[in-house]
């Protein structure tokens, strides 16, 4: 029989966030015994870092433009973004192929209700959706899910009615107790299963943890990383840290009660589970928080894959992008990969054998708020051609940005990954460089552009709304 597939993806969890890494002050023991006993991508990247279009690129194995996914399913833009019933998704294909699937946590890939009516049966609110049993599940049978909510200490999930689940417990930990029951009631089934796990945390807000979890942190004596500026240094700020580390420590007892189970009942061997995130936490380095900026802090992500004497442990270097989950997850499940896959699969790389891939990737942003399209659209221009594009190959990143606001000036950078770590000095290139590494790299962002046909206006196109 085929493997069975545990997924689990934690929100706005970057790389440097497991104790192993030796980076964040994270307390990650369960994650970290995990590491030693997997596979370790140290170049896994979010293509685009921003919640609805790197789950886009997963469920569908795709860039996000090509889904229509060019910023967040949200409330206030005339287009209503959501990821199309019509794609062919993981879930379908494992659908398809005998598995039984599952989807327990955040989704984000529904339009918001309130694009629809004001007053949706669901109750759901602002940015958030009740995604009703049919097409728009893209293929997973068991559902316990919300659109866009980050309420971690009261949330609430949709199954297969409008009326709202509300269990009183953390998020982390009841998605948990679901994934434990759901693996309860398929560990003896006549079929393999599939079940993806999203964990809200450590999203802000980050004060939004339990108190337990917290107490570990309150005293810590947090030590800046060095590109993080004396000004956003404050007692604020440690606090903040304090509690994403301490969301942090949350999901890791979770995964570990996770993995107590598979281990307690002989099913390591024939179940893949794989650790990620959807992008990363900027945490104060570069003056900046959140995410959707091209530093390493955003778009680098743990992606860490066990499967019990099937994958050996250890470190794999090869360049890991958004599309490439799906068609690789499909490979090692020893299913068919779909022809609309954009990405590569990985699994010769994860099954240690040779492989051919590109040693970079594309990455990308675009203006999604409001005002930012309604500015462009004034002025005849779509938003689509503006903010940032690259390439991140393991040792520099290359970007390109003309702004998320008419007006913005182009500036174009490469940072050296390797000499300067916590990209502090960029090079700053000039329109007219000729230096062959800048120009390969144009070139490759260049291919990207018309493969997507990404309407990204470049150099000298920009001038005529300057």
């Amino acid at each position: 029989m085929k493997p069975n597939l545990i997924y689990i993806f934690a929100d706005q969890w970057r790389y440097h966030a497991m104790a192993c890494n030796r980076e964040d002050q994270v307390i990650t023991p369960n994650m970290d015994g995990f590491v030693r006993e997997s596979l370790c991508f140290d170049n896994a990247y979010s293509t685009f870092p921003l919640c609805t279009p790197h789950r886009g690129s997963l469920m569908t194995g795709k860039y996000p433009f090509s889904v229509g996914l060019w910023t967040n399913c949200k409330i206030g833009l005339e287009e209503k973004i959501m990821l199309k019933p019509q794609e062919t998704c993981i879930g379908n294909v494992l659908q398809d192929e005998g598995f039984h699937t599952g989807y327990i946590g955040k989704w984000h890939l529904d339009s918001p209700e309130q694009n629809f009516t004001s007053h949706p049966k669901s109750g759901a609110e602002n940015w958030d959706a009740y995604t009703p049993p049919g097409e728009r599940r893209q293929g997973f049978e068991y559902w316990l899910s919300y659109g866009a909510c980050d309420d971690h200490l009261n949330p609430h999930y949709w199954a297969d009615s409008p009326e709202q689940i509300c269990p009183g417990k953390w998020s982390a930990q009841y998605e948990t107790d679901k994934a434990l029951e759901y693996l309860g009631d398929h560990k003896d089934g006549e079929c393999p299963f599939a079940l993806f796990v999203s964990y809200n945390p450590p999203h802000l807000p980050y004060e939004l943890v339990p108190e337990p979890y917290y107490e570990k942190f309150k005293d810590l004596e947090i030590k800046w990383r060095p590109n993080v500026p004396e000004e956003k240094r404050t007692p604020e700020m440690e606090v903040i840290a304090r509690q994403y580390f301490a969301a942090v420590y949350g999901i890791d007892e979770q995964f570990g009660r996770i993995l107590s189970y598979l281990r307690e009942n002989n099913m390591e061997e024939n179940t893949l589970v794989v650790l990620s995130a959807d992008h990363g936490e900027m945490l104060g380095s570069h003056g900046l928080m959140s995410k959707n900026v091209w530093y390493e802090e955003s778009i680098h992500i743990p992606l860490v894959m066990r499967q019990k004497n099937r994958i050996c442990p250890g470190k794999c270097s090869t360049v890991f992008a958004s599309p490439d989950h799906m068609p690789t997850l499909l490979e090692l499940l020893g299913l068919p990969v779909p022809d609309t896959c954009e990405g590569i699969s990985h699994a010769a790389s994860v099954l240690g054998k040779e492989e051919e891939s590109p040693d970079y990737m594309f990455l990308c942003s675009y203006p999604g708020s409001a005002e930012s399209v309604s500015a462009f659209a004034k002025l005849g221009m779509t938003h689509k051609a503006f903010g940032w594009r690259g390439i991140k190959t393991p040792e520099y990143t290359y970007v390109i940005t003309n702004g998320y606001m008419p007006g913005e000036k182009q500036k174009e950078y490469l940072y050296d990954d390797i000499h300067d770590p916590w990209q502090i000095h960029p090079q700053v290139i000039e329109r007219d460089c000729e230096e062959p590494e800048i120009l390969e790299f144009r070139r490759l962002l260049k291919e990207y552009l018309a493969m997507l046909d990404d309407p990204f206006l470049w150099e000298k196109e920009r001038d005529g709304i300057e």
